[in-house]
């Protein structure tokens, strides 16, 4: 713990401010739900900040039947994914997964959020260990906090809400990279496959180049293996950019002649046959370099003949015009898409020279690495926001955001007046049973 700052106090949660758990309104009296009392769950706590809408609400009725809490109470996840928090708008109630801090005159309500944010650590480190992460009220109520005098947590939650606005924006502006970047993938192929060119190139088919076609071998989850066998290469293994992840990889026993048929080579072009509609029809290329790898049922290996180099036709399957055919192919059901192998051997295969099939397809790799770079520092980018923001709530609790003030009223005097306060508040008396 760094030194306390002038006229900070260190106290506990519990000490400051009541707790109180949420609870769930009775599912078998429909009386109690309905469209008047905001009713929080974890999920709706994954904006931050002030929430003022849920998923789920219920009556007023349910409403007392819970636990009502008054707008400005901070939510903070005590059960499974620990530490996520928001303010609430106006008063509402909340599950039992959820523990509430109820406002106090010493804290200021957006202070509280901000010490929240820090507090994900503290709450793994003392969640009891079972299976699922839990911190009761009672150990919620032992969290530390860093009280500072209430007129510098105004000027820390002003400080805070400038910096974080302003990364929030850079955030926003970061979101839409990602967009951008798949449109420029898409204008790099377009330009690279103008319909100009592939008018001059001819009007040949796909099943013209092919050498060889094969739908891959079928296993089922209880053939596959996560630790012995071939790898076994399915339909989640690329994206649509052809991009290959190794994400659950499994591996399947095969018989010599299996693995002399279904063994991926370089140069060979998969092309993902059975999806959902939005994925149906992604290409990728496998490289040399990894030896004894098969591939499922969902995918038709491509091998193409000497006229055509691999890589200019795994391009070629990414753009526009051919996902376009590719549209005009697909065979629905309410569970998954399909394009049958007829299907595809039909597709258009307009083809230039190997030479300028070499030149197209350095010019569009070439492209495609400073997009590639571009997203990537987008990515990184992103990542240090996260840190960055992390890093000024950090220097928040310990006095280092603003100044501190001598002229204001120290954080012992708001603590030994809430002090006071409860004190000289009532004590709920509990009356003897009389027997019956």
């Amino acid at each position: 713990m760094s030194v306390l700052p002038q006229g900070w106090a260190d106290a506990e949660i519990g000490q400051i401010a009541q707790i109180e758990t949420g609870n769930t309104p009775s599912k078998n009296d429909g009386s109690l739900y309905g469209r008047e009392v905001c009713f929080y769950k974890p999920g709706d706590l994954d904006v931050g900040g002030v929430v003022s809408v849920s998923n789920d609400m219920v009556s007023k009725a349910g409403a007392q039947a819970g636990r009502l809490l008054p707008a400005e109470s901070l939510l903070v996840t005590c059960i499974g994914n620990l530490g996520k928090s928001a303010l609430i708008a106006q008063p509402a109630i909340c599950n039992q997964q959820i523990n509430a801090v109820l406002p106090s005159s010493v804290v200021e309500p957006h202070y509280l959020y901000y010490w929240s944010r820090t507090l994900k650590p503290w709450l793994e480190e003392n969640s009891s260990a079972t299976t699922v992460s839990i911190i009761n009220k009672g150990r919620f109520s032992k969290a530390p906090i860093r009280i500072a005098p209430l007129l510098e947590q105004r000027r820390i939650v002003a400080k805070i809400d400038s910096l974080t606005g302003k990364s929030r924006r850079a955030r926003d502006h970061l979101d839409h990279i990602p967009r951008l970047v798949e449109k420029y993938r898409q204008a790099v192929l377009v330009s690279a496959f103008s319909e100009r060119d592939r008018t001059a190139w001819g009007n040949g088919k796909l099943e013209d180049f092919i050498s060889d076609a094969l739908i891959g071998l079928v296993r089922g989850k209880s053939e596959q293996s996560d630790i012995s066998g071939a790898p076994y290469i399915r339909m989640n293994h690329f994206d649509l950019n052809g991009q290959w992840n190794d994400d659950k990889l499994t591996f399947i026993e095969a018989t010599p002649q299996e693995i002399g048929r279904y063994e991926l080579c370089g140069g060979d072009v998969l092309f993902n046959t059975r999806n959902s509609f939005e994925l149906v029809g992604k290409v990728a290329l496998w490289q040399d370099g990894r030896a004894g790898h098969l591939y499922n049922n969902n995918i038709l290996r491509l091998r193409f003949n000497e006229k055509v180099v691999p890589r200019f036709a795994t391009l070629w399957m990414m753009s526009e015009p051919f996902r376009a055919y590719l549209q005009t192919q697909k065979s629905a059901t309410t569970s998954v898409c399909a394009i049958y192998q007829r299907s595809i051997m039909a597709a258009p295969f307009p083809l230039p020279s190997i030479a300028e099939q070499n030149a197209i397809v350095a010019k569009i790799d070439s492209a495609f690495t400073w997009i590639d770079r571009l997203a990537a520092d987008a990515t990184s980018a992103r990542t240090l926001i996260g840190h960055l923001d992390q890093a000024v709530l950090a220097k928040a609790f310990k006095g280092e955001l603003v100044p501190q003030d001598p002229n204001d009223e120290p954080a012992s005097a708001l603590l030994d007046r809430i002090g006071a306060e409860r004190a000289a508040a009532p004590t709920a008396k509990r009356g003897r049973k009389k027997a019956a």
